[in-house]
């Protein structure tokens, strides 16, 4: 990517907005938003934003799962499978309403 053609003052965005949201849309490069020469912002499109967001999450599950892996919160996989077996097993399948029953 080069930056130099990324980079836009919020005057030319306001004016080229449309042009802009085509230019993100079809390349998928962000456009980096300056105010009085200083970068204020960046512009996106949804698709990467989403993407982002998704690698961002999966980052933070890792992140977690390695604390709880440091503080021995962990058991054998074995172990957690057999217990969400057990679990659904002590549920119907959903009712039409969306709701779960137990089974007596």
């Amino acid at each position: 990517m080069r930056y130099s053609t990324q980079i836009k003052p919020i005057s030319y965005v306001k004016s080229h907005a449309a042009e802009l949201f085509d230019r993100i849309a079809e390349e998928r490069e962000p456009i980096v938003i300056t105010q009085n020469g200083e970068a204020r912002a960046v512009l996106v499109d949804v698709r990467s934003y989403e993407e982002s967001q998704e690698s961002l999450a999966l980052l933070q599950i890792l992140a977690i799962g390695k604390t709880q892996f440091e503080a021995r919160q962990v058991r054998p996989w074995q172990d957690a499978i057999a217990a969400i077996r057990k679990r659904r097993a002590g549920h119907e399948p959903a009712a039409r309403n969306g709701q779960h029953k137990r089974r007596a």
